[in-house]
């Protein structure tokens, strides 16, 4: 819930426009981020993982990458393709995880889309510090390679789920 709860303030600080919002707002970010790993960390620890947690934890995770990114964008701050592609695949696994939790399948984040979630939060941290025109390569690099593993993780995943099938193979046990 914090993180959810998070995500106003964080759209109002970038909105704002100034040094130190964007500081505080790349605070808030990383803080939100980091109660991500915490959260899973504390779950797992204490086997205290409930149907609520299961489907509120992504739709936090996916609402603390895209409303930042999308009010980046909307300033002018953030590469409009970069924020379709991130924007795009995460509602859609968002989506996907949701039918698939209807049908009583899971679909556990796979360590690439660990890693593509880490480099798009640094990324995005990136973009939201009102960095000089110095930065700009390195946080083109970053996120250059935060979408292309964007695109990799999405594909597995439909790609695992059967909904993107290579010819003549059937769909995994009890999925579409």
């Amino acid at each position: 819930m914090f993180r959810v709860l998070l995500v106003p303030f964080l759209v109002i600080l970038i909105l704002a426009k100034t040094t130190s919002t964007s500081n505080i707002a790349a605070v808030l970010f990383v803080i939100g981020a980091a109660t991500d790993g915490l959260d899973g960390y504390l779950a797992r620890r204490y086997s205290a993982s409930t149907r609520t947690g299961q489907w509120l934890d992504p739709l936090a995770d996916k609402m603390l990458v895209a409303a930042p990114v999308i009010t980046l964008t909307a300033l002018g701050r953030f590469p409009a393709w970069a924020a379709i592609v991130i924007v795009v695949r995460e509602v859609g696994i968002a989506l996907l995880r949701v039918v698939l939790g209807l049908r009583g399948v899971a679909l556990p984040a796979s360590r690439a889309a660990k890693v593509k979630t880490s480099l798009q939060l640094v990324a995005i941290t990136l973009y939201i510090l009102p960095l000089g025109h110095d930065a700009s390569t390195a946080k083109l690099t970053v996120l250059v390679v935060a979408v292309a593993l964007t695109v990799v993780t999405g594909v597995d995943y439909l790609i695992q789920t059967g909904m993107l099938r290579r010819p003549g193979r059937p769909a995994a046990k009890g999925l579409p």
